[in-house]
């Protein structure tokens, strides 16, 4: 699988959200890979430090982890001033971090989709602008934000979700332009299923998670990381990996909405 070598600066340091399982931990593991170092950041402190651990005695990277809540209204900044007091430089920012719940908007789902709208909406937003500056400041930066196929789906049961990762996508788009001119480059990705524990999937149901990873239909972490990845360094502005994911959302789209009305009836 491909690494990025020649695209991180000798000493570069990347910032990953979320970083302690799925995505982001494949993502911090193909940096270090890379010969990045590490500010990884995630709410699961055991795991976060025992990543941490591993990825530094295999790589031989500095890897700094920090135990954090990112759904709090002062997390972006806390991190931005944790690396200001320890003058750690960003280079690269990987907005990852994220949660899933598959159930109707009410009051009984309100306090977790609250927390979703900061984590996927106002920390990234502020974590974008606080270390963009800084990037602007060195004429260099990357920043990879993971929005998602149902950005552009109406979907019962992803009410929230789909409309946060719409905002990220729009958001990242419109950054991009506003960035380039400063030498720093933004990528928004959109991917479809991919086959971590972020879903938890019923474990009976593991066959047709393992199926649909062996048809392209869900992803592996890995390949879709590195195809993040090499989006990002070759400064592309959004990337939708798999051919089935472009497929997906004018498809869903599409379906009467009188049916999808009956199907979701069937959940609730």
């Amino acid at each position: 699988m491909k690494t990025f070598n020649k695209y991180i600066r000798k000493d570069g340091t990347a910032l990953i959200t979320g970083a302690s399982s799925g995505m982001g931990l494949e993502y911090a593991r193909q940096l270090a890979q890379s010969g990045c170092n590490l500010l990884i950041v995630s709410n699961e402190e055991e795991k976060l430090n025992e990543v941490a651990h591993n990825l530094q005695n295999e790589y031989k990277v500095k890897v700094t982890a920090k135990y954090q809540d990112l759904a709090k209204p002062d997390a972006a900044k806390e991190l931005f001033d944790f690396c200001q007091t320890n003058n750690i430089q960003i280079d690269i920012l990987i907005n990852n971090a994220g949660i899933f719940f598959f159930k109707e908007l009410n009051s009984t789902t309100i306090e977790k989709a609250s927390a979703m709208l900061m984590l996927h909406v106002y920390t990234p937003t502020r974590l974008c602008s606080m270390f963009g500056d800084e990037m602007k400041k060195h004429r260099y930066g990357y920043i990879l934000t993971v929005s998602s196929v149902t950005s552009i789906m109406a979907i019962p049961g992803l009410t929230m979700y789909a409309a946060t990762k719409a905002y990220l996508k729009s958001f990242m788009k419109s950054l991009y332009l506003e960035m380039k001119q400063y030498d720093v480059h933004t990528t928004v990705v959109c991917p479809g299923a991919v086959d971590t524990t972020l879903y938890n999937i019923n474990p009976k149901y593991s066959g047709l998670m393992k199926f649909g990873v062996k048809i392209r239909v869900v992803y592996p972490p890995q390949l879709l990381v590195n195809k993040a990845l090499k989006a990002m360094f070759r400064k592309r502005r959004c990337k939708t990996p798999g051919f089935i994911n472009l497929l997906w959302p004018p498809l869903v789209n599409a379906i009467p909405r009188g049916i999808v009305s009956k199907i979701w009836k069937k959940f609730i």
